[in-house]
């Protein structure tokens, strides 16, 4: 698998650091969520400098890793550490 490649998983799938090492690696980390009965698309990239959450409502952006952990978890993407 090349490493540009997204990595799907499940919110709570796995843990925050895991999903912060692809992240760095340069893949894109998409999760499929259940909003009031629908299924949309959670896309979380970074590029180095930011890190990004395009939800179909919003984009959140975070400076910090630790910013992004907490979003992860506040957000139920990530799995309990």
């Amino acid at each position: 698998m090349a490493m540009d490649e997204p990595l799907r998983i499940d919110p709570g799938e796995r843990p925050a650091d895991e999903i912060l090492t692809a992240l760095h690696e340069g893949r894109r980390v998409i999760l499929d969520v259940d909003v009031a009965g629908d299924s949309h698309e959670v896309v979380l990239r970074y590029d180095g400098e930011t890190y990004r959450c395009d939800t179909p409502t919003s984009l959140h952006r975070h400076a910090e890793e630790a910013e992004m952990r907490g979003c992860l978890h506040r957000m139920g993407y990530a799995a309990d550490d």
